[in-house]
């Protein structure tokens, strides 16, 4: 997980737990962190089976760390959901584009937030 907001952290694991998504959840709080834990896996670390990537990060914005993560060796074809308070349409085509495989955008209620939950039981039921 790429996020820098310890309520969205807190409320992501909560969404997970909630579904029944039995995983180990790494969490990194900056875009130049996220690049770092890429670029190690390069080395030999292996690649998660889902990213959760916030696009409004401190050092490097989250579609930078998705261009990043794309020409990483290991990495590169790594599943990533989007999981930000944006809803942008051009900022989701351009995350499309990166191969993105899913958007959520932070609800303000609680029971909105656990729908993230089944998206990442999804996604990682598909691999």
């Amino acid at each position: 997980m790429v996020e820098d907001s310890k309520p969205d952290v807190f409320l992501i694991r909560e969404a997970i737990k909630t579904a029944g998504v039995n995983a180990d959840v790494h969490v990194v709080h900056d875009g130049e962190q996220a690049t770092e834990f890429f670029d190690s896996s390069d080395d030999g670390r292996t690649c998660p089976d889902l990213i959760l990537l916030d696009l409004n990060l401190p050092k490097e914005s989250g579609e930078d760390v998705l261009r990043h993560l794309r020409k990483s060796a290991t990495c590169r074809d790594a599943r990533v959901l989007v999981v930000t308070s944006s809803d942008s349409i051009i900022e989701r085509q351009a995350m499309d584009s990166l191969g993105a495989c899913g958007y959520f955008r932070k609800p303000g209620e609680y029971s909105e937030y656990l729908k993230l939950g089944v998206m990442v039981k999804e996604l990682l039921c598909d691999c």
